[in-house]
């Protein structure tokens, strides 16, 4: 399930153009995040509309329905919105655009209602909000644009959207910037804790904390202590050659040394300008180079204006590095070599201590310092006095070994790297462990990964894992949707469900986009977490175990979960004979909630038209997003979703869907007179119908596709074929469903199938198991093998007639 997607290259947008994509698409219309970083002078401008525009599209001559969102208009003063070209926000914003730097920015819609901020999550420095009261629910297309002079962007991600007041990504954002302020502010070497998770390197400037090498300086012999690691990541400092890890400078001034190990440890630095030359000629001799070309370029510049002297005013020095530092980045930046601290995890140079895991040994060597950095607790652990503070040797019990080193790979170089083909489990243990040494922009790596490759059969097991950490709300909010909206599969593929906890599994039960077939699967998925087994139970089987048990001894330390949960049945959906049966049963004799609910509901079913107001709540209204059964009866019936396509989905008479454009057929050979698409959909017998065969992933196919649309997916669970005239005749063939034409699950696969022998013959087959409860978009029939009756047209696929049935919306 691709809910994140994110393009990184950088893209400019000419003036009045606008740049589109298929990776510019929400996960669902009318709701959705877009996150991003932009470079103008004015007039940032994005569009958001249901169908992407071509590269020359303008909002000014749009005439469908849209968004336009322009940040720093009016020469970078106003922000303004407009709906369908008509301006209906036009609010002071001054200096939202930079010209000379990127901008992080977000764009949230959901049901209308438009969220503008500054950063890189949503619900992080909320600039304005505002409310659609006529809410456009198919916007699912960004469109990247400009006004008069050209806007750069890049870190494009497309990002779930999420209710009002939801608690997002903004914990972590907080913990972000709390430590860029600080670097901003110059507030270097003290920190108040409990303020913030990440360390700085700047805490460790002559901090004697893990410090391994010292200087010895001037006439004075001063000792100042720094740590190897640090200095030759950013240098060549000569601790090979020399006694030990003591250089001696007998000839500089204290003040030239602090302010090149400044310059290393936060970037920047003040020196007196007579000083400047020493500071030159030190940082030329240990090879610190962005300092030495920020110290030639500064002498360039006095002696250009003539200003050079030997007076006592202070110049201030930069790491363009410093000046550009990324929100939640990697805490080493330029003059420090993120590369050669990489490298130092891998050859365990000047390492301080050696990190072992239970059960698996020595894991490698490290460093304290870059652990701290990273880690709050891990610093804490290494300075608070105990025995870890002096040990070498460190041990870690009960942590997954390879998202251990995963971890430690993140903290040396400042990116996440799974290369496994189980990512998500990985994920999981990265982000519970993320979580438990507190490294907050790791927890955002995994979550926002995690959600990249989220999907029906891993929903379950993030779920039990992020419902305890709260700087995961989106991921668990996502993952609750995800999971109520793909309820049946969820709830009948695997009983991982019942590991969630009451409060979780309630939320998904009372979710608003709750997509379920019928509501006898939603009672059955209540009892059968509510008996917290290993095995589906129906219903009916519960009621025959209230035979001989009783529902303190089926549903043990649950049975109060009960009576909480079954009201989110909505009974009185359900047909009157199932209710009755229902009013029979024993669990309507064992359990007074269910029978309560039973009744109220055959009561609501013998009110007919007339209803009073203790029946406006939800129980007795149809889920916004429920599937309408359309249910096979026979070959060729007029029940299917193409011939009910035909029908425009039941607004008028029946008309072949093709030329009403109300589904869309493609072969896998070109269009010709005996490979028609509308023929494939026809209600008239064609004698030819054929789809030649293509090369697919080095593999010969034949297939026929169908479209139902982008506002459409069908669960299928039955399907039906008719052979056309000729006696070439599929074998080994699969029906195939997918939600984005590329991605393909196969529904039934059938090999050496006989079934098909006579010219003109109708077949159908049923598709059971999970496959059947997920829903799709596309669906095609491709033949696999060589069909039976011919040699010279062996992989032609050769029916002249589809139809599909199942739930449908």
């Amino acid at each position: 399930m691709g809910f994140v997607e994110e393009s990184k290259r950088p893209l400019t947008v000419a003036p009045f153009e606008c740049a589109w994509g298929e990776e510019l698409r929400f996960g669902e219309p009318g709701r959705g995040c877009v996150a991003f970083e932009a470079s103008a002078q004015n007039d940032v401008t994005l569009v958001f509309r249901q169908q992407p525009g071509s590269q020359h599209y303008h909002y000014k001559m749009d005439s469908s329905r849209h968004y336009t969102v322009i940040l720093g208009s009016h020469r970078n003063k106003r922000l303004r919105i407009e709906v369908d070209g008509s301006t209906v926000v036009d609010v002071a914003a001054l200096g939202l655009c930079c010209s000379f730097s990127f901008q992080a920015y977000w764009i949230s819609i959901y049901d209308g209602l438009i969220s503008i901020g500054r950063g890189r999550h949503p619900n992080s420095y909320l600039l304005f909000q505002w409310l659609d009261p006529d809410p456009n629910p198919n916007v699912q297309y960004v469109g990247l644009s400009s006004w008069d002079k050209h806007v750069g962007y890049r870190n494009i991600s497309i990002l779930p959207s999420a209710p009002q007041n939801s608690i997002l990504w903004s914990q972590m954002e907080h913990a972000y910037v709390h430590s860029e302020q600080r670097l901003c502010s110059g507030k270097r070497g003290t920190r108040d804790d409990s303020d913030s998770d990440q360390r700085l390197l700047a805490d460790f400037l002559e901090s004697w904390d893990f410090s391994d090498a010292i200087f010895v300086v001037g006439t004075e012999r001063k000792v100042v202590p720094a740590h190897r690691v640090v200095l030759c990541a950013s240098g060549d400092f000569p601790f090979e050659v020399v006694d030990g890890a003591t250089i001696e400078l007998p000839s500089v001034p204290y003040p030239v040394l602090h302010s090149l190990l400044e310059y290393i440890y936060t970037g920047s630095t003040q020196i007196a300008e007579w000083l400047l030359s020493s500071l030159l000629e030190l940082s030329s001799h240990f090879k610190v180079e962005p300092l030495v070309k920020c110290c030639k370029e500064v002498i360039v510049s006095l002696e250009a204006d003539k200003k050079f002297s030997a007076s006592g005013k202070l110049l201030t020095l930069s790491s363009s590095g410093f000046q550009d530092r990324k929100i939640g980045s990697s805490p080493f930046k330029s003059p420090v070599n993120s590369q050669k601290i990489g490298q130092f995890l891998a050859n365990g140079k000047y390492s301080d201590i050696n990190i072992y895991v239970n059960g698996h040994g020595l894991v490698t060597k490290g460093h304290k310092l870059i652990l701290s950095l990273w880690s709050m607790p891990l610093a804490k652990m290494f300075t608070n006095g105990m025995k870890e503070s002096s040990a070498s040797d460190v041990f870690f019990e009960d942590v997954p070994p390879e998202a251990f080193f995963l971890l430690l790979q993140f903290m040396y170089h400042g990116e996440l790297k799974v290369d496994t083909q189980d990512i998500t489990s990985v994920l999981v243990q990265l982000l519970l462990l993320s979580d438990q040494f507190a490294i907050t922009v790791l927890q955002f790596e995994c979550c926002k990964q995690i959600m990249e490759c989220l999907s029906e059969d891993t929903v379950c097991s993030v779920l039990q894992a992020v419902s305890s950490i709260p700087s995961c709300k989106l991921l668990e909010e996502v993952c609750k949707r995800n999971f109520a909206t793909h309820f049946d599969y969820c709830t009948t593929a695997c009983t991982d469900f019942v590991l969630l906890d009451e409060a979780t599994f309630k939320d998904i039960l009372q979710h608003r986009d709750m997509t379920v077939t019928s509501e006898e699967r939603v009672l059955d998925a209540i009892l059968t977490w509510c008996m917290g087994t290993c095995e589906t139970f129906y219903w009916t089987s519960v009621d025959k175990l209230l035979r001989t048990s009783t529902p303190e001894q089926l549903f043990g330390k649950r049975l109060s979960a009960v009576g909480t949960l079954l009201p989110f049945v909505r009974f009185p959906l359900m047909q009157l004979p199932m209710l009755k049966r229902m009013e029979r049963s024993n669990l309507a004799n064992r359990i007074q909630a269910f029978r309560q609910l039973v009744a109220e509901a055959i009561e609501f079913s013998h009110a007919g038209q007339w209803t009073s107001t203790s029946y406006e709540c939800e129980r007795f209204q149809h889920r916004r997003s429920s599937y309408k059964e359309l249910q096979y009866i026979s070959d060729g019936d007029s029940n299917g979703v193409i011939y009910y396509a035909g029908t425009s989905f039941g607004k008028h008479q029946w008309m072949n869907p093709v030329l009403a454009k109300n589904i869309t057929v493609v072969a896998s050979s070109p269009n010709s007179r005996h490979t028609d698409p509308k023929a494939l959909v026809s209600k008239t017998y064609q004698g030819t119908c054929v789809a030649g065969p293509c090369i697919e992933d080095g593999k010969k196919l034949s297939w026929w596709m169908v479209d139902i649309g982008q506002d459409h997916q069908l669960m299928c669970n039955w399907y039906t074929v008719r052979q056309d005239g000729s006696t070439t005749f599929m074998r080994s063939w699969v029906l195939q469903g997918s939600m984005d034409g590329r991605n393909w699950t196969s529904l039934r696969v059938h090999d050496g199938d006989a079934t098909i022998c006579h010219p003109g013959q109708f077949a159908s087959w049923p598709i059971v198991g999970p496959p059947a409860l997920l829903p799709f978009r596309f669906f095609r029939v491709a033949l696999t093998g060589p069909a039976a009756g011919s040699v010279s047209n062996a992989w032609n696929l050769c029916i002249c007639f589809l139809e599909l049935y199942g739930y449908f919306r």
